[in-house]
């Protein structure tokens, strides 16, 4: 991927992409540009999980978004700290000879293997626990779209009422300048709200957009879930 592709172009500050993604902006902020905090008398730095676009650091690319999703799917497991994250997220890029763990097509594969097992061996993680964490990081994966080199180009945020493949809501670099839209619409999200907030009717919305109303209520559902 060239350093001139749009997937990794600066384009979201720190705030709004934490609301595409359902998720604090601090801990978004410190993935990005690590952490620092005291342990009794000591400093201590953590480094960033994921590499924002040179040249700034307020702002990040769609690939940081994608890497955030995938991410966030590892996070939601309980007991897994961040220094264990590091190490095996570290350990598997080492071992398979790619760059970017989160951004990789392999991470569906073995990548998602050895770094899961580099995991058990860091932390007190059953197999049962382990299933389980394989099973929401393959969730996680399915709700991003690759192109024929394996490369991100399309992610589907997701909100804990939209199980399984429902896919209503889609980020697309390509699309509304990588805003939230509607399946299939390019409809930016934020516009609809915008409306449904000034008073008017959804059905009367629909008709206006050519969309159906439960599409809609998806885009009032992700805008304010956020």
């Amino acid at each position: 991927m060239t350093s001139g592709d749009i997937r990794n172009a600066p384009a979201y500050s720190f705030p709004t992409a934490a609301r595409h993604l359902g998720m604090p902006p601090a801990t978004l902020r410190s993935w990005v540009l690590g952490r620092t905090y005291r342990r009794e008398s000591d400093l201590v730095v953590t480094e960033p999980l994921i590499r924002a676009p040179a040249g700034t650091s307020s702002l990040i690319s769609f690939n940081n978004l994608v890497e955030a999703h995938v991410l966030r799917a590892i996070r939601t497991k309980d007991g897994v700290g961040m220094a264990a994250v590091r190490d095996a997220i570290r350990y598997a890029e080492e071992s398979l000879g790619i760059e970017r763990l989160l951004l990789s097509g392999e991470l569906r594969t073995s990548g998602q293997d050895i770094f899961l097992d580099r995991l058990r061996e860091l932390i007190t993680l059953s197999r049962s626990g382990q299933l389980a964490m394989k099973q929401m990081l393959s969730a996680y994966l399915k709700r991003v779209d690759r192109d024929d080199d394996a490369l991100p180009f399309r992610l589907y945020p997701l909100r804990p009422a939209w199980s399984g493949d429902r896919k209503p809501i889609v980020i697309d670099p390509r699309v509304s300048f990588g805003r939230p839209t509607i399946a299939g619409s390019g409809i930016s999200t934020a516009a609809l709200v915008n409306r449904v907030d000034a008073g008017e009717d959804l059905q009367m919305l629909a008709d206006d957009y050519r969309l159906r109303i439960d599409q809609v209520e998806d885009a009032v559902f992700y805008e304010r879930a956020a």
